[in-house]
């Protein structure tokens, strides 16, 4: 009788490892950072072109403000940030708390959404 709830048992002990439990993150995925960020930011930003926010292929290592052809405010432009994960997950959070009087209001609230964005603009610069 034993030996016949002992590979049942075995397969629902291992379903447990496989399904994600609620409060563990998923990695960052590039292809939802993509669609993320063309729902999310694409109304202000372009990858290749200044829009009413400064172009963003290549912001993942760039020196905050450093964009010639964007007409940056004076803050943003002397706040000496070089985008990472760190500084663009804490900017997309609340970017008037890391610039204050900055002219972006927009913020994203989920973290995994943040996540996404930030891989798919960290494999846009080739990081």
């Amino acid at each position: 009788m034993g030996k016949k709830w002992f590979v049942p048992s075995i397969l629902a002990m291992l379903a447990c490892f496989a399904i994600p439990h609620p409060g563990e993150a998923e990695a960052p995925s590039i292809s939802r950072g993509k669609e993320t960020f063309e729902k999310r930011c694409g109304g202000c930003h372009s990858l290749d072109r200044d829009k009413e926010g400064p172009r963003l292929r290549g912001v993942y290592g760039r020196p905050s403000g450093s964009v010639s052809s964007f007409n940056y405010s004076t803050v943003l432009k002397s706040a000496h940030i070089t985008w990472d994960a760190e500084s663009l997950d804490k900017w997309l959070t609340d970017p008037d708390k890391v610039v204050p009087d900055t002219d972006m209001a927009f913020h994203v609230d989920k973290a995994d959404e943040r996540s996404d964005i930030i891989a798919y603009l960290k494999e846009l610069s080739g990081r």
